[in-house]
């Protein structure tokens, strides 16, 4: 059966324990002060839509898109599930979620990630789909645990 990526509630279990994952995975490999994950309630803020990748009903990774303005999102909550890990599943989710953006009239998204090694294979996975080196944006305050990220659509 083929990758089906959807909005899902953040709050559905499955979905709310691998950003869970997630969430634990970011505040053990980058200092709390510098880690900007979001929990499952402030991801069901208005302007945030989170998305679910699965296969034959199965979890295989989630992502979400922050409208930051009219012209421009962020992309956050990226995780694929370790099982799922090496089969292309974060690379559609980007895909999704840029696709998503130029639906709703973005022009422009950007992203923040760690820059220590435990978050390399994130960057080379946005590099691989076009995002660029950038300057920090929105409230996020540059430091040697962060990256900026962003690409224009």
């Amino acid at each position: 059966m083929a990758l089906l990526i959807a909005a899902e509630d953040p709050r559905t279990p499955d979905v709310k324990a691998l950003l869970q994952t997630h969430l634990d995975f970011c505040h053990e490999v980058t200092p709390a002060e510098h880690s900007f994950a979001l929990d499952v309630e402030k991801l069901r803020a208005p302007g945030i839509t989170v998305f679910a990748a699965r296969e034959d009903g199965q979890l295989l990774g989630v992502g979400a898109l922050k409208e930051l303005d009219s012209e421009s999102g962020e992309l956050k909550s990226m995780h694929t599930a370790k099982a799922a890990r090496g089969k292309g599943i974060g690379t559609a989710m980007v895909r999704h979620i840029l696709e998503h953006a130029r639906s709703i009239g973005l022009h422009q998204v950007n992203l923040e990630t760690g820059s220590h090694p435990p978050n390399e294979p994130a960057r080379k996975l946005y590099e691989s789909l076009g995002f660029q080196p950038a300057e920090a944006f929105g409230d996020y305050v540059p430091s040697e645990f962060n990256t900026f990220m962003s690409i224009a659509l």
